[in-house]
């Protein structure tokens, strides 16, 4: 039988960031595909925590200026080759938070070479490995949601 290779593991989290009126989402852009603000978990760091610090970081957007949901929470595992293992294959383990914007902001983009907001209308065919699985569980917890009695 034959023994199978436990995989190094990193831990990643971000932020999808909504605004309303009209109700859109944030995507920060790369040289090749779209992304969120998101980063790998620092030592002592929470979840949350390593989640608003790199959506502050890439975004500028400052902490007080966004609403987190208590309820949802997107957690995604995936190989990745990462060019800080060398190119080591990895688990990826990603974890998103929902955070609605309170306030109009200004995007500082730091990062990436831009961003765009995108249109709520699902389903979205975005990017496959991540952003189209989250944004699919969003739409059924919003779905959820608006069908609880009030």
């Amino acid at each position: 039988m034959a023994v199978k290779k436990t995989l190094p593991q990193v831990r990643a989290c971000g932020v999808l960031v909504m605004a309303d009126s009209p109700e859109r989402f944030l995507l920060m852009r790369h040289k090749d595909r779209w992304d969120l603000p998101k980063g790998h978990i620092d030592p002592g760091e929470t979840d949350v925590e390593c989640a608003l610090r790199e959506m502050n970081e890439e975004t500028g957007i400052p902490l007080d200026a966004v609403e987190l949901d208590p309820f949802f929470r997107f957690e995604h595992q995936y190989e990745v080759r990462e060019a800080r293992s060398g190119g080591e294959l990895r688990l990826k383990t990603l974890v998103i938070f929902l955070a609605r914007l309170t306030r109009d902001v200004r995007i500082d983009v730091t990062e990436h070479p831009g961003y765009q907001w995108f249109e709520w209308r699902p389903p979205h065919q975005i990017q496959l490995q991540t952003i189209d699985p989250l944004l699919a569980c969003l739409a059924r917890f919003l779905e959820q949601v608006a069908r609880r009695p009030r």
